[in-house]
């Protein structure tokens, strides 16, 4: 080999597992560069682009982010100025390096949103001779608006890289044994936690727009699929569905979380849990537009006892969940 040629590293398999996403920052402008990125993209807004650039420039990015950063103020991590996604996500990454890294085998995690993006980590991996590539994507739900953005990034990379990586992604696993035996597993450790037993535990997904379900996206039946799945091993109390976080006029899939659990007191409901099977870490989602803002209304509305269940975060049985996810593939 020519002497002046550069060392070139080989021969290994790099894991990357990829949340959601977070700013950098609670700042005005970390925010505002946070939501610009996220719905700017065209899985995630389904409207005429120039049309939505429009809206999205001169009305969304001039008034959400305040608000935006107002929620992720009150689910801060002080101790380690950074967000609770960003905070497990790493736990994730470093829990699941323990268990299948070695001289062959890098475990890395990267953001769709926001840093460290797939981008760079991808170029990372590569440069440290990552020859296969094996990306779980964070959604245990396959939606277009989730899964398929990430495929989308990890392509959009790839298809500028010189000296390309195999590639293999780990589909979704909403109906995974491990999975399933994971969030019993989280809900009983709750009921044994408090002194108080629920009338019923509402488990609560990310909505989608109902125009996307229309046109064929899976996801609606797959969040079903998980709660049917909970209750055939948890049955001792009711467990309903419902759908959170929905953004502008249109309709989006229904039961809505927020009118559910305002609806519940006085159908008799006074102590409820909330479970989020698909965030598998605690974000703003879940600790601020659930145990912050859902809790207020529903004790509001004549509930007593109220409390939100983790998601899996870097529980033991999550880092043996994706260890076996990823080890088929390996």
């Amino acid at each position: 080999m020519n002497k002046d040629h550069p060392e070139v590293k080989f021969g290994k398999t790099g894991i990357l597992i990829i949340n959601l996403g977070t700013p950098d920052s609670t700042s005005w402008l970390d925010i505002r560069k946070y939501l610009k990125e996220f719905l700017s993209d065209r899985r995630v807004i389904e409207v005429n682009p120039i049309v939505w650039q429009i809206i999205l420039n001169l009305f969304i990015l001039t008034f959400r982010p305040s608000k935006t950063a107002h929620a992720y103020k009150q689910i801060w991590r002080k101790d380690t100025n950074e967000s609770p996604l960003l905070y497990y996500t790493k736990k994730q990454s470093s829990e699941l390096s323990k268990k299948i890294s070695d001289e062959k085998t890098i475990v890395e995690f990267a953001m769709r949103y926001g840093n460290p993006s797939i981008k760079s980590k991808l170029i990372e991996l590569q440069k440290n001779g990552c020859e296969n590539l094996i990306v779980l994507p964070l959604y245990p739900q396959y939606a277009s608006a989730t899964t398929a953005t990430v495929c989308d990034e990890v392509y959009r990379t790839l298809m500028k890289m010189r000296w390309q990586p195999s590639l293999q992604i780990i589909p979704h696993y909403e109906s995974e044994p491990l999975y399933i035996d994971a969030l019993v597993n989280s809900i009983n450790k709750k009921i044994n936690e408090i002194n108080w037993k629920p009338d019923l535990i509402l488990s609560s997904y990310h909505g989608i727009p109902k125009s996307y379900f229309d046109k064929g996206d899976p996801y609606h039946c797959y969040c079903h699929k998980t709660t049917r799945l909970l209750k055939e091993k948890f049955s001792e109390i009711e467990i309903k569905t419902s759908f959170q976080s929905r953004f502008g006029p249109q309709e989006w899939l229904t039961p809505y979380t927020d009118k559910t659990i305002e609806s519940l007191p006085s159908e008799g409901v006074k102590n409820l849990l909330v479970i989020c099977p698909g965030f598998a870490s605690d974000c703003v989602e879940t600790l601020e537009e659930i145990n912050i803002q859902a809790r207020e209304s529903f004790i509001d509305k004549g509930g007593k006892n109220f409390d939100l269940i983790p998601c899996l975060n870097d529980n033991s049985d999550h880092i043996k969940l994706f260890e076996k996810l990823v080890k088929k593939y390996l």
